[in-house]
């Protein structure tokens, strides 16, 4: 059944509808009438109500200032005018505020039943709409079994996001039957439902709105959840916010609120957010994680300078144990690490390296920061030596490949972060590997392969001068070629072309 009120001053043109109503055998029952505006819309804050008949001309509050305000307060209520006027006037304003329908007084009966059928097919037609605004809010299990009851449809909804702290223990006590017992222990007799989301440790809890009339603010009234879920053992974070304008926004409601909570809830003491005043602040300024430590702890790792990295992350997690970081920063913090030592592992290991992706994922699982802190430490130890064993069989195979690759850029300029940074690599870690397998800088290493091109070129076509040599091989300037070339070779370029035999294809002379 669905509920219906009607609004009419004259009490025998309210008596003759609400008989008519009767009689139509349609699934409407009359759950209330109002004599005046103001009588209405204090009915609507109070009682479920899916459609609504109210008279255009009353006192106190007329039936289109009545419509708008009530809009505000249920905003998929269906309205239909009752009036004996036919103007224009009213009627463009009607169509402003999106009237259902018009009865003209007096009020018949075909005409009324025509005008409720409608009314009929439109509240069904909302039924599975409403289900289906969950589909990318709850997990997929959850949504298969979705019923949300005739009840659910007749509140304007104060939404609220409750989600588990991190590092905060007992996670058994997190299950969508758990918070609904307590929930509905807190809000009793208001009606309550909650929906277990896709995020794990996440539930969406939607209440009446008039809730909040019991509290100073929607913050007061979040503030009492919080605590009382953390006096049963349950710590968390929590965001909420009344419900507004079109009901069909709640998935971009939700992803909203959800967005605000990743980006402010912090790893210890839980907090209370309106996320409607959040949204308006914008996000969080600063960051616990500068540019510059991030920066510090890749360069440590694709250095490979295991023992100061583990120090360092030592005295990072020593900080933040007594500061109340956002999970945000910690979440990119191990996710910097993780990618920092993806490129340094390069193309090698594929498999194992997504390994270590997942673990330090699953490092923000830990009971306590402490286990967090103990895990994450363990955790880099364990990447390193990777690393290190990776290098041991590696480093010959990178040094193939840089020899390959600088062969290739003979004629342009590569410097050594170039090179490091195409194998994603440290530069350190490419000078160690040269000096090894080519017992010289890489610079050294460099730009003996390009005199050695330039004597290929000065044998093999005579034709080009020196400074188009010069040039093609990308020296800064002839001099500078000049100067580098009689070092290498112990001639000028000048004299080793003259000695160079016409057409001669030797290079190393």
């Amino acid at each position: 059944m669905y509920n219906v009120m009607i609004v009419e001053d004259s009490k025998p043109i309210l008596r003759n509808i609400r008989t008519l109503l009767g009689s139509l055998e349609l699934p409407f029952q009359v759950t209330a009438t109002a004599a005046n505006g103001e009588e209405a819309l204090e009915l609507v804050r109070q009682q479920p109500v899916d459609l609504v008949l109210t008279d255009i001309r009353m006192p106190k509050l007329d039936g289109l200032a009545f419509i708008e305000q009530a809009k505000q307060i249920r905003p998929q209520l269906l309205f239909i005018l009752i009036s004996g006027y036919n103007d224009f006037e009213y009627t463009r304003k009607a169509i402003n505020l999106q009237v259902f329908d018009y009865l003209l007084k007096p009020v018949e009966r075909k005409q009324l039943s025509e005008v409720m059928e409608r009314a009929l097919e439109r509240l069904r037609s909302r039924i599975p709409s409403e289900a289906e605004l969950f589909q990318e809010i709850v997990a997929p299990e959850v949504y298969e079994e979705l019923q949300l009851g005739d009840q659910f449809r007749h509140y304007g909804k104060l939404l609220i996001l409750i989600r588990r702290q991190p590092f905060a223990g007992v996670r058994e006590l997190w299950r969508a039957d758990e918070l609904q017992r307590r929930l509905d222990a807190l809000f009793a007799p208001q009606l309550c439902w909650v929906f277990p989301t896709q995020v794990p440790g996440q539930f969406l809890a939607l209440v009446p709105k008039t809730v909040v009339d019991s509290y100073s603010s929607v913050y007061e009234c979040l503030e009492f959840v919080r605590k009382a879920l953390e006096a049963a053992g349950l710590a968390a974070t929590i965001g909420g916010q009344l419900q507004s304008g079109d009901p069909d926004r709640l998935p971009e409601l939700y992803h909203r609120m959800s967005g605000i909570l990743d980006e402010r809830q912090p790893i210890h003491q839980g907090i209370v957010m309106d996320t409607e005043i959040t949204h308006a602040l914008g996000k969080p300024e600063g960051s616990e994680l500068d540019r510059a430590t991030a920066a510090a702890f890749t360069e440590l790792i694709l250095g490979r300078r295991k023992e100061q990295f583990l120090l360092k992350l030592n005295e990072l997690l020593t900080k933040w144990s007594g500061d109340n970081i956002r999970l945000a920063e910690l979440e990119r913090f191990v996710a910097l690490l993780a990618d920092a030592f993806s490129q340094a592992g390069g193309d090698q290991e594929t498999g194992h390296r997504l390994e270590l992706e997942a673990s330090s994922r699953r490092l923000l699982e830990a009971d306590s920061f402490e286990r967090f802190g103990e895990n994450l430490l363990e955790w880099a130890k364990q990447s390193f030596e990777w690393l290190q064993a990776l290098n041991r069989k590696s480093g010959e195979e990178l040094f193939r490949q840089i020899e390959e690759y600088v062969k290739l850029n003979l004629y342009s300029y590569l410097s050594l972060a170039d090179v490091a940074q195409k194998f994603h690599v440290s530069p350190s870690y490419v000078s160690r590997v040269m000096k090894r397998y080519a017992q010289s800088t890489f610079v050294q290493y460099y730009t003996g392969l390009k005199i050695k091109e330039a004597c290929r070129l000065i044998a093999c076509k005579p034709e080009m001068r020196i400074k188009e040599v010069s040039d093609a091989l990308s020296f800064s300037d002839q001099h500078y070629f000049s100067k580098v070339f009689k070092e290498y070779t112990g001639y000028s370029p000048s004299d080793y072309k003259e000695r160079c035999p016409p057409n001669s294809s030797d290079s190393s002379s």
